[in-house]
């Protein structure tokens, strides 16, 4: 299988605005406040509306990493007051980095890492649970494939979609597909191998056309932006020239595309870009406060405001914090300065 790429010659970041009038074309941070922090570390958050409330899930734990990770989940009616709804646990596991969806049928889908230490010949499963009111969940039930993590899912026409990363050293992603979130099935197989691939988002435009939003750790570490069209199993992926972490995507109302992702050049933080896919390229438009231990962002628009839940150590604990944005239309923006640099195209794969 053969893959494409663009590498940037530079890259440029337009500058960061933490916080700006809405009058000026900028985006304005409205709210952000801590929701959690009993646990001595909680982390790796995301978000969701569910028949008419908020869910927040996120892993809560001794340390970044530490044997057994429990799942949290708050919900609230109003978004500002937030109460324990479930606490999921597997014996001998540790439980990480929980994904909220709804499904195709009307369920609530939380799914997460179940990771066991070596010597264990299986150290990752995928592992999904459903539930119909947000308190009382079904599961665990097993998905996928051992030793492959898939890391979060959107739904599109009836379907979940998502990508699979090995965590053994033979490093590649897979696309899964499911109709209702206990059961998938492999569609397309190593659609990229190289670069240590992991992290994924996938968003779908009107047209129908898949975007991927990718991170990969290997010797360049740069974020990679894959586009497919039906039946996804056949992807190109372009370089973004920036290291990124627990990425993100949501399409707005006008069509624009917001990723949220951690950035790490010179401060790891929290942020909000603009992803252009035709560039492509991102550019950060928006830094939340955060620092230290950061990002695995949650994203919903809801009533004219961005919410975003994430975590992060910059008050000296790592706490799950819920920031409002409010972003401007497309039409009150001021014009962003193009980058310096014209893409070139390569080849890449196996």
């Amino acid at each position: 299988m053969r893959h494409l790429t663009w590498i940037s010659l530079a890259f440029c970041l337009t500058a960061a605005t933490r916080c700006g009038a809405a009058g000026n074309g900028k985006a304005e941070i409205v709210d952000v406040k801590a929701i959690w922090g009993r646990a001595p570390h909680n982390a790796f958050t995301d978000l969701a509306r569910f028949k008419g409330r908020w869910y927040c899930t996120f892993r809560e734990g001794q340390g970044h990493v530490s044997p057994g990770g429990e799942l949290r989940v708050l919900s609230s009616a109003d978004g500002e007051v937030w109460g324990p709804s479930a606490l999921l646990s597997m014996p001998g596991a540790d439980l990480r980095d929980p994904k909220l969806s709804v499904t195709s049928d009307g369920h609530l889908l939380l799914m997460a890492a179940a990771a066991w230490p070596p010597p264990a010949e299986v150290t990752h499963r995928t592992v999904t649970w459903l539930s119909s009111d947000g308190k009382e969940w079904s599961g665990p039930a097993e998905v996928g494939d051992p030793n492959v993590w898939l890391w979060r899912v959107s739904w599109h026409m009836g379907r979940a979609y998502g990508l699979g990363y090995s965590t053994t050293a033979d490093r590649f992603v897979r696309v899964y597909t499911s109709r209702d979130g206990t059961r998938f099935t492999t569609l397309a197989d190593r659609v990229l191998d190289s670069g240590y691939p992991n992290e994924s988002s996938i968003l779908f435009l009107p047209d129908n056309t898949a975007l991927c939003l990718l991170r990969r750790d290997g010797d360049d570490a740069t974020a990679q932006l894959g586009k497919a069209v039906p039946p996804y199993r056949g992807w190109i992926w372009q370089d973004l020239g920036v290291k990124i972490g627990g990425p993100h995507m949501i399409r707005l109302p006008d069509g624009r595309i917001v990723a949220a992702v951690r950035l790490y050049d010179g401060q790891a933080r929290t942020s909000l870009c603009w992803l252009d896919p035709e560039q492509p390229r991102l550019d950060e438009f928006l830094t939340l406060p955060s620092g230290g231990d950061n990002s695995y962002p949650g994203l919903v628009f809801h009533d004219g405001l961005l919410w975003v839940s994430y975590y992060s150590s910059h008050e000296g604990k790592s706490m799950i914090y819920l920031a409002k944005v409010r972003i401007p239309p497309a039409k009150e923006l001021k014009p962003e300065r193009k980058p310096a640099w014209q893409p070139r195209q390569s080849a890449m794969g196996r």
